[in-house]
């Protein structure tokens, strides 16, 4: 019987094998073992995958420039992300990033705000939209709210959209008129 991979298969794939590599290059596996591919069977979501499925994926990704294959004197071909592929796995990094609610709110909220230039309106779009996935509500167009302690996302944000000036967080202890957003985050 032939599978079929959805779009949403195929990038979970390509997911990993970038997440593979990544983890090879910063251990120095591709330093003991030749082929980093090799690799991939072990992975859970690879132990159903066909290896001409595994070989062809890596092959997309060499050919859209997101891992390319160097050769080792004493080791043989090895794959290397590219700065191409690395700014994608970060991407793919960020998305798995949730804000964990403590059982006790302490009453204090997490402001960011920031001010990007219009010439990095993409950034400036990125950021609002993963400040909207992590559950931040927006008071204005650059002022954004969450009740949950949240400085370590906002600094993985910051490094990976490189808008480290542009952003400020703040911890207050109240704003003006905040039933609503007791209401929105379910602390009333």
């Amino acid at each position: 019987m032939k599978r079929i991979y959805t779009q949403e298969r195929t990038g979970e794939v390509g997911r990993t094998v970038l997440g593979v590599v990544a983890i090879a290059g910063i251990i120095g596996i591709g330093m003991v073992a030749p082929n980093v591919v090799q690799l991939l069977p072990y992975t859970p979501l690879f132990r159903a995958q066909r290896r001409h499925y595994v070989n062809s994926v890596v092959g997309r990704c060499i050919e859209r420039g997101l891992l390319k294959r160097e050769q080792r004197q004493g080791i043989g071909t090895v794959l290397r992300l590219t700065p191409k592929g690395e700014a994608l796995l970060a991407r793919y990094q960020l998305q798995e990033i949730v804000i964990a609610k403590p059982k006790r709110w302490d009453k204090k909220y997490r402001i960011i705000i920031f001010d990007i230039k219009e010439a990095r309106r993409s950034t400036r779009n990125t950021l609002r939209t993963e400040l909207l996935r992590l559950g931040f509500i927006r008071l204005q167009h650059s002022v954004w709210v969450h009740p949950y302690e949240c400085q370590e996302v906002l600094v993985l944000l910051k490094a990976n959209l490189h808008i480290g000036k542009d952003v400020l967080y703040i911890i207050a202890d109240s704003i003006e008129n905040d039933r609503w957003l007791k209401e929105a985050f379910g602390l009333a």
